[in-house]
């Protein structure tokens, strides 16, 4: 029996200048396979799945789909994917993503699976960060090194002002508008959610400990053009401080280089200094783990708790290799031996796409 999606958070497109997404909070979704980690691998699960008519929903706490490629190093260059001499690590995410739309798979991005149980009926029930509840068959977890948390800056009592003035994830863009917003960063997220937000924001301040970027040059020519166009502020040599409020931030202290301060009235501080890997609430699961990862059968790659898979950077096994196309292995072997669960007395039959083609739901 499959168990067929009934509450839908659409993900329509993954740019990280343009983010677009229906955010449906304390949703109860029913899903035949829960995915957790929607980077490379784990949107590769949903195509594998959707070719055995198996229904996928992602939970990733980042909000965008692509995991590392697409928050970290989206144009980095890849080239061991098979077909591709080389291929920016952005596009890789967004011919995944053109690949998997047939199947329609559902998407709660910015929020954290936290935890998991067993109900009497076979299903599992996996509860966010948000209290998105999510009952799924089978969970897959394609987390890579696990879920990512923000590297938060050296500020005194910031933790006071988190979800309350300070936010380290863009998650919805429309929060922001109509506001004033310091964004603290030199990479390609700092750059492009200054582009985004530039076009929402009442007021925008991008800081920045140096005039050179680690960005992308065409992000970086944006930025100074809006500069140039008095659209926002621009404070290089500088880091925030300090920050200000009675309960909810209202003001950031810049400190120069040289030692001056400014003050800046602010509704929003948005520190973007990178991801750094954690294994999470994955360590409360249950898990047999090894070597920081989960550890799987290397035939299907299941876990230790029957109905969860691991595939990608997160499943150990021996003779493992860490590459994206390994991972890609995985997640086919594991829908496919999750279909065989589901139709023990079926005879199963794989058929090339060059002969089935893809016929999505």
């Amino acid at each position: 029996m499959i168990f067929f999606e009934i509450v839908v958070q659409r993900y329509t497109t993954c740019s990280t200048t343009a983010i677009r997404h229906n955010l449906v909070h304390h949703a109860m979704i029913t899903t035949d396979i829960l995915v957790i980690g929607a980077g490379p691998c784990g949107l590769f699960t949903a195509f594998e799945a959707g070719l055995l008519k198996l229904r996928c929903h992602f939970v990733d706490y980042l909000p965008v789909p692509g995991g590392q490629c697409a928050e970290l190093y989206p144009k980095k260059p890849i080239y061991d994917i098979p077909g591709y001499p080389s291929i920016l690590a952005g596009d890789l995410i967004q011919n995944l993503l053109k690949q998997i739309e047939p199947f329609k798979p559902g998407f709660t991005l910015g929020e954290r699976a936290e935890t998991i149980e067993k109900l009497d009926n076979e299903m599992f029930r996996t509860v966010t960060s948000r209290n998105t509840e999510i009952h799924s068959r089978f969970i897959v977890i394609a987390g890579g090194l696990g879920c990512f948390a923000p590297r938060k800056p050296d500020i005194p009592y910031i933790a006071e002002f988190e979800s309350k003035g300070v936010e380290y994830i863009v998650r919805n863009p429309e929060d922001f508008r109509g506001k004033k917003v310091v964004i603290a960063g030199g990479g390609d997220s700092a750059l492009d959610w200054t582009l985004v937000l530039a076009e929402i924001a009442a007021e925008l301040t991008l800081v920045h400990r140096s005039k050179q970027f680690r960005a992308a040059p065409d992000s970086v020519q944006k930025m100074e053009a809006l500069v140039s166009a008095g659209k926002i502020s621009f404070i290089p040599d500088a880091n925030v401080t300090d920050l200000r409020g009675n309960g909810v931030l209202n003001e950031v202290v810049i400190t120069k280089e040289g030692g001056e301060c400014i003050h800046k009235a602010t509704d929003f501080f948005i520190p973007l200094f990178g991801l750094s890997p954690q294994l999470g609430p994955i360590a409360n699961w249950g898990l047999a783990l090894e070597k920081h990862s989960i550890r799987v059968n290397p035939h299907d790659y299941s876990t230790s708790i029957e109905g969860i898979y691991a595939v990608g950077d997160i499943a150990e096994y021996p003779n493992k290799l860490k590459l994206i196309l390994t991972g890609f292995h995985e997640a086919a072997v594991a829908c496919h031996a999750i279909n065989q669960k589901l139709n023990p007395n079926k005879k199963h039959v794989i058929k090339y796409t060059t002969i089935s083609g893809i016929q999505g739901f």
